[in-house]
């Protein structure tokens, strides 16, 4: 009975191995596959068009809130800060 019982669960464990080992070498395979590599570049591909629409909705977006609260500044009559130069720079006193 004990016996059987380790063959039983001997068959088991290479039942499984054997699984394990067609499992990783069709992984293996699939990898190394042009299609698997071409769905991959055609994915990371339409990944950057929706982060580029993503930042220009964020951009026009900045800018209308920019134009409301220039406006609403116009009509409270405060003046608005004149952008700063890029070719300034930061004093810090350093």
């Amino acid at each position: 009975m004990v016996f059987s019982a380790i063959v039983g669960r001997a068959a088991q464990l290479v039942a499984t191995g054997l699984a394990g080992a067609v499992a990783y070498d069709g992984l293996k395979k699939a990898l190394q596959s042009k299609v698997l590599h071409d769905a991959a570049v055609t994915v990371t591909a339409m990944g950057l068009r929706s982060l580029r629409v993503a930042e220009t909705g964020a951009e026009k977006a900045r800018l209308t809130a920019a134009d409301i609260v220039s406006e609403a500044r116009e009509r409270i009559g405060e003046q608005a800060a004149p952008p700063m130069s890029a070719t300034r720079g930061h004093n810090h006193g350093g």
